[in-house]
């Protein structure tokens, strides 16, 4: 017999089946009281619709920026774009802690989230500098390839996290169909 490699192989082997109960160990992403919590806080309704505008204030201001690195018009309105979407990542980065303490217990670097979360500092660091760089009136163009720079690494976070999610969403309905078959 082969040794149980995760709490709920252990389990099933043990009881025949997953218990649904809130005090069932973690089996992925979320524990039956951490899914609970996500699914009682208004953070979650927060989260999903700042993540959303998040994605498309940078969207257009990737365009003012690659336009005004093309053509060198409309600096000013790549530069507010620029500020606009770090005004809305300090957003979410503030209400996704305060999810993350909802759920979690804790505000940063849950396990669950670790490495999103390690990528978000960096996403915050490189739009930050930005705003640095802006008051100290760098020169425009290294603004824009700083503010690329922290686009692409935010795009890769954003990843991070829609894989995250994706997965936890594929193992719910993978748990809730052998309670179901059980």
């Amino acid at each position: 017999m082969t040794q149980p490699t995760h709490a709920s192989d252990a389990l099933t082997a043990t009881a025949g089946v997953r218990s649904p109960s809130p005090q069932a160990p973690k089996t992925g992403l979320y524990t039956p009281d951490e899914r609970l919590r996500r699914d009682a806080t208004k953070w979650t309704l927060v989260q999903g619709i700042l993540a959303p505008v998040q994605f498309l204030v940078m969207a257009v201001s990737v365009w003012l920026v690659l336009r005004y690195l093309r053509t060198g018009d409309g600096l000013a309105a790549a530069n507010l774009s620029v500020v606009v979407k770090t005004v809305v990542l300090y957003t979410i980065m503030v209400t996704g802690a305060i999810w993350e303490k909802v759920v979690f217990g804790k505000y940063l670097f849950a396990d669950a989230f670790f490495w999103e979360d390690v990528v978000s500092m960096g996403v915050i660091a490189l739009h930050t500098a930005y705003l640095a760089g802006l008051a100290l009136e760098w020169a425009p163009r290294t603004l824009m390839f700083l503010a690329l720079v922290a686009y692409g690494t935010y795009a890769v976070n954003a990843v991070q996290f829609v894989l995250k999610l994706r997965a936890a969403r594929l193992q719910e309905s993978e748990s809730l169909r052998r309670v179901a078959v059980a």
